[in-house]
């Protein structure tokens, strides 16, 4: 689950699977008004996907890390921790509050991006919001797929791998259920097996969703449509946090044009 926000003096992204009740970790963003690079500042540095975002930040055009803020670490240089050749002579701090002061008193485009859980992300949202369900290229892309499929099939599953069972079914999972659902369309209706456990969670207006967890098996999404004499289906895998960059790359650079709420990635796909 992702979330990016702006609480400076524009706009704000706000990115979360689903936006559901359940803890998950947030990426959030906040903006200023731009200029030159944008000054971004990672909190959460020394998580994967905040090493990950350190990297695809500094390789980035038009951008450049600003601070990293963690618990652990403290002192250390963020670029050594994410195993770069050079040092980004970035010394991880644990007070956000004091990198957020910094940025809000320059005339520098900042954005904060922050691996947290949804109470820490909500304390810093001032202004308007951009909620995306996944910052995941592929997983946009096979909503849409699913979406366009629905209108065809009226029988649908999903099929889901995952390493730990964190909050399942998915936000991915759930997403795609409530985008179905939200078509006006009942699913599976000639199904009599509603009971029965084995047959898997029903989400939304009749999907099924069935979810393995197996350690160290890759995060893996499949929505199986099927109608007379065909199945359809359609799979997205997750082999590395570094999927995750090109969508954070991108809700970085659009959070500090934002204006007014936004939900979902894909609006600027």
């Amino acid at each position: 689950m992702a979330s990016l926000s702006c609480q400076f003096h524009s706009t704000s992204l706000l990115n979360s699977k689903n936006v559901n009740r359940r803890r998950k970790r947030f990426i959030f963003c906040s903006a200023q008004p731009t200029q030159n690079n944008i000054k971004v500042v990672i909190n959460g540095a020394t998580k994967e996907i905040g090493r990950a975002a350190v990297v695809a930040v500094t390789k980035a055009r038009g951008m450049e890390v600003a601070g990293a803020v963690d618990t652990c670490h403290v002192g250390e240089d963020i670029g050594k921790i994410c195993g770069m050749e050079e040092p980004l002579e970035i010394p991880i701090i644990n007070d956000l509050t004091m990198i957020l002061g910094s940025i809000s008193q320059s005339k520098a485009a900042g954005v904060v991006v922050d691996f947290t859980d949804p109470s820490s992300v909500y304390d810093n949202v001032k202004q308007g919001v951009l909620v995306a369900p996944t910052l995941s290229i592929g997983s946009i892309l096979l909503q849409q797929a699913a979406i366009s499929a629905s209108f065809h099939y009226s029988n649908v599953e999903i099929v889901e791998s995952r390493a730990n069972a964190n909050d399942l079914p998915s936000a991915d999972a759930n997403q795609i259920a409530n985008n179905l659902s939200n078509l006006g369309q009942i699913y599976n209706r000639e199904d009599p097996s509603t009971d029965v456990l084995a047959r898997g969670q029903v989400l939304g207006d009749g999907i099924r969703v069935h979810s393995m967890v197996l350690p160290g098996i890759p995060s893996s999404t499949t929505v199986h449509f099927s109608g007379p004499g065909e199945v359809y289906s359609i799979k997205h895998d997750i082999t590395d946090v570094k999927c995750l960059m090109p969508g954070l790359l991108l809700a970085i650079r659009k959070v500090v044009r934002l204006k007014n709420l936004v939900y979902g990635l894909e609006k600027f796909i």
